[in-house]
């Protein structure tokens, strides 16, 4: 394009929209690149995940069963009801809220408390992180197969330690007063490390000039850790708990490795429910819809404690 002596002031104005317009395709241009490289994920997300999703959502309207996998019956919520009405179900979610607001609080106290040691300039520190670091990358199945070994009536060496002591032995899982009690602690010696590490993670990234000026101002260290320290880390002690309430729900392979959810139904936590009523019961229906019943109430528990620690106000 030439341009004319009597439209040389209209230059700056064509070099403008020149610019714009390359911008314009560039961004256009890396828009299009980010969803090509997105896209495979995406995809894997979708089959993987919200196909499946739909699919269970759908069959907890119908009577669907492994002996008659077909969608001719459309029952509605009668599966719903149903469950409502079993009262090994009842038995089961009463399990999981006791095994759910037990580990996660004495996980977080002792995790904390663990962290805020770790968190002073201590010797062998690197042996301490590598202790703590060991049982948070072994597999539950791993874990419930060495604590059953280890807890074993007859031939455990807990309670060969005990009769050392000329203590009584322990049936830890054989009772119904112990086992629940038994796969708790387990829980705890297994998942600690993640609330540890992730705590210490949030204790190292808080600033040091807010602890300073408390220090001028005179105020004590327990003074410290409730007014500074705890406000800090708020955010980090809100994810830290979400994700192990969350994941606490979901408890399925200690209970399968050591108990099958016995004695009797003492430590049948929900999600070994779901997978009795599926595997054992063949009834995919109810098992879907039971599923839903605790993705709702998982979904309500992390509403409240999220709104409840971030500190927001119901609207």
């Amino acid at each position: 394009m030439m341009i004319t002596g009597s439209g040389i002031h209209a230059l700056p104005a064509y070099i403008y929209e020149r610019f714009y317009a390359y911008m314009k395709t560039l961004a256009q241009q890396k828009k299009r690149t980010g969803l090509f490289f997105i896209s495979p994920t995406v995809l894997v997300l979708i089959l993987v995940v919200l196909i499946p999703l739909i699919f269970s959502f759908i069959i907890s309207f119908f009577n669907y069963t492994l002996v008659d996998p077909s969608f001719d019956r459309f029952i509605f919520f009668k599966n719903y009801s149903t469950i409502f009405q079993d009262a090994y179900l009842w038995n089961s979610l009463k399990i999981t809220l006791i095994f759910v607001f037990t580990v996660v609080p004495l996980e977080f106290v002792l995790g904390f408390f663990i962290a805020l040691l770790l968190n002073r300039d201590i010797r062998f520190k690197g042996l301490f992180y590598t202790i703590l670091t060991i049982p948070m990358v072994m597999s539950p199945v791993a874990v419930g197969l060495i604590w059953k070994m280890f807890l074993h009536a007859d031939l455990g060496i807990v309670n060969y330690i005990f009769s050392v002591l000329n203590l009584p032995s322990v049936n830890w899982l054989g009772s119904n007063k112990i086992a629940l009690l038994t796969i708790i602690l387990i829980d705890i010696w297994h998942q600690i490390s993640f609330m540890i590490l992730i705590l210490l993670a949030g204790l190292k990234s808080l600033p040091k000039e807010p602890f300073e000026s408390a220090k001028i101002d005179g105020a004590s260290n327990t003074q410290s850790f409730f007014y500074i320290t705890l406000g800090l880390m708020r955010p980090v002690i809100s994810v830290a708990v979400l994700i192990r309430v969350i994941f606490s729900f979901k408890t399925y392979d200690l209970v399968y490795i050591m108990t099958r959810g016995g004695p009797g139904v003492s430590t049948e936590l929900i999600s070994y429910f779901i997978y009795k009523k599926t595997f054992m019961g063949m009834d995919f229906s109810q098992a879907t819809a039971i599923s839903y019943v605790l993705f709702a109430i998982i979904m309500i528990i992390v509403i409240f404690l999220f709104r409840e620690m971030s500190g927001r106000k119901w609207d």
